[in-house]
């Protein structure tokens, strides 16, 4: 960024009470609505969204649908998309912000679609790497080139008959798994797909609930035991009806704040409480933090309430197992293990250095900052819990790192740069955060 440039930073005051808060406008489930905006295109009726998020990056996903020949209203709350006859290339680059998902999603589902298209980001986006879906699309007659031979963007696809794959992958990831169904979708045959540990499985659920042969194979000693098999669509999609959930990545910055300021206690409203979404969670309550869900719906998604107490100093925890389950809320989780006794140690989580930021450099880098003794791994840390300082914190452009360390102030204070990131998927973040201290928001050189 260079030096004529204003950079969005935050102050944050420490809490000065324990706090009781009912969040019922904890932003709308993010991975769910980046689907929502692509899953519409396999329909040919009007899909209908209620609670959308209206972020930056899921913003971005919706604006491509448009460019990609859909048709979108908004009324109120509501977001209406009928897709066009066929999906028509756009006479523009399609702009993905920062959001991975967006990028990495759309490559699969336009490595099927007849014409060319460009996908391109932020500076951010633009340095991440897209190997993991670029070498398995092209494998199976995608046509994908980028930077450094299609690892970086602007990504070019010259789109068209995929074929079909039997692709087992090396990392457990909902992006890449997701990017392979879509192109099986359009495959000229029946393809499979596995990985050692299920990720985030929103795709599979919903393009079931659309009517899709998406199926995880569970007959004992089938070849195809455990292999998710993809049948090629031979008609349009039913249309989504659906009101995303709220986001309990989302929430999970409000359930450690809960979790360290003593005497408090919080409530996530209408979360989705799918099981591989709320991991973090379970290993907060294995901390000492006191936990319950009460579910209310399970339509595409269970769908809940999910109340965190503070119950007393925390405790050291080791994060080896189901990774992929929390890999986002781990930056969140490492604030708790900050303030917690012993050490707890974080593995299995090379894939943190993938994410907006390094994530690992980025988490450790901070927590020292604050006074907290941290030792960095390749694939993941340790944290010494002690006492955490206030600080000047870089967020790197990565908003789960900027709102990470927001609630990290809340102990004693800290100083976020470049929060601009967290537009991209927590809009109303600081509104909330506002309700249990005070902030100053302003610009800096």
């Amino acid at each position: 960024m260079s030096s004529n440039t204003a950079i969005k930073k935050a102050k944050i005051e420490a809490a000065s009470k324990a706090f009781d808060l009912v969040c019922a406008d904890i932003a709308p489930d993010k991975s769910i609505s980046h689907r929502c905006a692509m899953f519409s295109l396999l329909s040919d009726k009007p899909s209908t969204i209620h609670n959308f998020l209206q972020g930056e990056d899921t913003i971005n996903s919706l604006n491509i649908a448009a460019q990609l020949g859909a048709t979108i209203e908004r009324t109120g709350g509501e977001i209406v998309i009928t897709p066009a006859e066929r999906l028509s290339e756009p006479d523009d680059v399609l702009d993905c912000g920062n959001a991975g998902t967006g990028m990495r999603l759309y490559c699969g589902l336009l490595s099927g679609v007849e014409g060319s298209f460009v996908l391109t980001g932020d500076r951010y986006l633009r340095h991440r790497p897209m190997n993991r879906i670029v070498k398995p699309l092209r494998s199976i007659g995608a046509n994908i080139d980028g930077r450094e031979e299609g690892n970086l963007a602007p990504l070019s696809i010259r789109g068209g008959k995929v074929e079909a794959f039997r692709y087992e992958s090396p990392i457990d990831s909902a992006q890449v798994k997701s990017a392979l169904i879509l192109a099986g979708l359009q495959a000229d045959g029946v393809s499979y797909y596995k990985e050692s540990l299920l990720s985030r499985d929103h795709t599979e659920r919903m393009l079931r609930g659309m009517g899709a042969e998406v199926n995880t194979i569970e007959e004992s000693g089938s070849i195809n035991e455990g292999w998710i098999e993809i049948q090629p669509l031979q008609k349009p999609l039913n249309p989504l009806n659906i009101t995303v959930p709220a986001d309990p990545s989302s929430g999970f910055f409000f359930a450690v704040a809960a979790a360290i300021v003593p005497g408090s206690r919080v409530v996530i409203k209408n979360a989705t409480l799918n099981p591989t979404r709320t991991e973090a969670y379970r290993v907060l309550e294995r901390m000492g933090a006191s936990i319950t869900y009460q579910e209310h719906e399970n339509i595409y998604e269970p769908i809940g309430d999910i109340e965190v107490i503070y119950n007393g100093k925390l405790k050291a925890v080791s994060v080896e197992e189901n990774i992929a389950w929390l890999i986002d809320e781990l930056p969140a989780l490492s604030v708790a293990m900050a303030v917690a006794e012993g050490t707890s140690d974080i593995r299995n989580a090379k894939e943190l250095r993938v994410k907006e930021s390094d994530r690992i450099a980025s988490v450790v880098k901070g927590l020292e900052a604050c006074g907290i003794a941290c030792t960095e791994q390749e694939d993941g840390y340790t944290v010494t819990g002690g006492i955490l300082q206030k600080a000047v914190i870089d967020s790197h452009g990565d908003h789960r790192i900027a709102m990470s360390f927001a609630i990290a102030g809340l102990l004693d204070g800290m100083e976020i740069e470049d929060i601009a990131c967290i537009d991209t998927s927590f809009p109303n973040f600081f509104d909330i955060l506002s309700q249990l201290t005070s902030i100053d928001r302003g610009t800096g050189r």
